[in-house]
């Protein structure tokens, strides 16, 4: 190219009219027909105007079409297999003032049901763990995700009135009432004032409702729900308010998780109540509750086909095992996603014939003990069978006949989960290994509670002290948790320790794995908010409050909080209230470096 001179760019944006377009096109096609064309303006001239009047007729029909359609439409019901268009926010046949998307919307009228998932203590890196664990373990491409990651939404701030860092119980306060409250409050307010929970919403407003969890059924998150104490560990009351025995009566009618202790009278074996009440017997004579208590009880239910409400399921003493451990003892415990698929079709089946759907909230409460106990092989296996749950949950909704929507999202993350640990002393290492988690088929919780068994034994029957070490390595290290190369200042540990095991255990597991934890509490971290989406859902998109996760899901419903609010002040007016002390942040209670210190480093 001469100097000075310029290259025009192939693509250079240069003026052109509608009939230097024509010109190009005819002169394109005649090329490639081996003809020529003549220009003439006149026959130009004529082609337009034949192409405006082709485009008016054209234009007209559309319109007259559509007035057509949109006068079939509000005179006649749409057919299943023929979904109506899409409502906009706000429409008055939408029965609420919000609706689904043309995947999920459904005949217009008032009847919704709406899913409501909670993953307790599960936060961003749980998926990136677990993702990468199933990847390697079902030999799946690095493009494959969960069916959580395909219904990502966003995100929600979890901080409670009293701390940066929430617990389940505030959390879950937020979720059911819509308002922030104290770490412990259990749908209580500052000041010993209740608020409505939008479960006892739904139940006034003729829904059927429900709680499916796999940890105690008289734990922080269900007992929001359907409860109103000072302080989350008044669970002998909780388990009383969710059978009926409350300010409301009784507000749910299918109740399924563990927890059994709590609802049989002390005396009773298996009970850990400091009463006598016999809230079983309670709820079977006073409140009409069918009950089921063990997997035999679980299977008669036949996936929900054999539910008559109220039903009571109570599987478990306290809690449902890890599922890395359930899925050996499958004929004694359901899982989650199990319970769930039989919640809903019992649900949906006690109300086909009703013009009111339901509301129900399902947990996979244990993540949160995994993380709690920072055992990573655990956390996986509760995080597989969680997403297993959400993908029940999804077609579900699409199969029914009823308009409905799915949100899900955690309280709070525990843990300070990390996909990557560096060890004192040495550089960083840009890798972890989901394999080490593959390895092990138990968690460290049940490990710890074979090695409290086996101690118990080998000291009444005078088991020298290598000979423990001995079975603690081949037993639990290499059977149980696939660790083949145990060091020997970590058996000496759990041989002395036997209280510190679960801890030992799982950092055993973790460092191998490269997996770092923070803490054995809860994070300040974000948590997500997934979605089965739809135009309903639009309001939770992006980063919000959890609050404003709890306002929506009575929104949704179209359910007055406020209303059960006002009388559950007016009935609980007088009552005692438990002596709680609500402190703004805490001070630290010790330094990092006194901790150590302590623990002999």
């Amino acid at each position: 190219m001469a100097p000075g001179s310029e290259r025009t760019p192939l693509l250079a944006d240069r003026p052109r009219n509608s009939e230097d377009s024509t010109r190009r096109a005819e002169e394109e096609d005649a090329a490639l027909h081996g003809t020529t064309i003549s220009p003439s303006a006149p026959r130009r001239v004529m082609r337009e105007v034949v192409l405006f009047a082709w485009a008016l007729i054209a234009t007209a029909a559309v319109i007259v079409l559509a007035v057509i359609l949109q006068h079939h439409n509000s005179t006649t019901s749409p057919s299943p297999s023929q979904p109506p268009p899409p409502i906009a926010p706000g429409d008055p046949s939408a029965g609420g003032p919000y609706s689904t998307d043309s995947t999920t919307t459904k005949p217009h009228n008032n009847k919704r049901n709406l899913i409501f998932m909670v993953s307790d203590g599960m936060g961003p890196a749980s998926l990136s763990l677990t993702r990468s664990f199933r990847q390697l373990t079902e030999s799946l491409p690095i493009d494959d995700v969960l069916t959580l990651d395909r219904h990502f939404w966003g995100t929600s701030r979890t901080r409670s009135s009293n701390s940066l860092v929430t617990d389940s119980a505030a959390g879950a306060t937020a979720f059911s009432c819509g308002r922030k409250s104290y770490n412990g409050a259990i749908s209580m307010l500052p000041g010993h004032k209740p608020c409505g929970s939008v479960l006892e919403a739904a139940k006034r407003a003729g829904l059927a409702t429900g709680l499916v969890v796999t940890t105690d059924v008289t734990d922080a998150t269900p007992a929001c729900f359907a409860a109103h104490v000072d302080m989350r560990m008044q669970m002998d009351e909780i388990a009383l308010q969710e059978v009926g025995a409350g300010p409301l009566g009784r507000t749910v009618d299918l109740i399924l998780g563990g927890g059994r202790c709590h609802f049989l009278g002390n005396g009773t074996s298996g009970s850990c109540r400091q009463d006598e009440v016999d809230v079983v017997g309670l709820a079977k004579e006073k409140y009409g509750w069918g009950y089921k208590g063990d997997r035999a009880g679980f299977d008669e239910l036949r996936g929900g086909k054999n539910v008559s409400l109220p039903m009571l399921g109570l599987f478990a003493d306290t809690d449902v095992p890890f599922e890395i451990d359930r899925r050996h003892m499958a004929d004694v415990y359901p899982s989650l996603s199990e319970m769930a698929a039989t919640a809903l079709t019992a649900l949906e089946d006690a109300t086909k014939d009703s013009d009111k759907g339901f509301f129900l909230m399902i947990e996979g409460s244990r993540i949160d003990h995994a993380g709690h106990f920072n055992d990573p092989a655990a956390q996986v296996r509760e995080v597989l069978e969680y997403d297993k749950a959400f993908k029940l949950v999804v077609d579900f909704l699409e199969k029914s006949d009823t308009e409905g929507v799915l949100v899900a999202t955690s309280d709070h993350e525990t843990g300070g989960l990390s996909t990557a640990w560096q060890a004192p002393n040495e550089l960083p290492v840009y890798n972890w290994h989901p394999s080490v988690l593959a390895k092990a088929n138990a968690s460290t919780e049940y490990c710890s509670l074979l090695l409290h068994e086996h101690m118990a034994s080998a000291a009444a029957a005078g088991e020298s002290e290598q000979s423990l070490i001995n079975w603690i390595n081949e037993e639990l290290a290499v059977r149980r948790l696939g660790i083949t190369d145990a060091l020997e200042i970590e058996l000496n540990a759990l041989a002395s320790n036997p209280a510190a095991a679960t801890t030992i255990f799982s950092a055993m597991v973790s460092s191998r794995a490269r997996v770092g934890w923070s803490t054995h509490g809860h994070s300040a971290v974000d948590v997500n908010i997934y979605s089965s989406g739809g135009k309903a859902a639009e309001k939770i998109r992006g980063n919000v409050e959890n609050t404003d996760v709890g306002k929506f899901l009575s929104e949704y419903l179209s359910v007055d909080v406020d209303e059960i609010t006002r009388e559950l002040e007016d009935k609980l007016k007088g009552s005692e209230a438990v002596e709680v002390e609500v402190k703004g942040d805490a001070e630290m209670s010790g330094h990092p470096i006194e901790w150590l210190k302590d623990a002999g480093f």
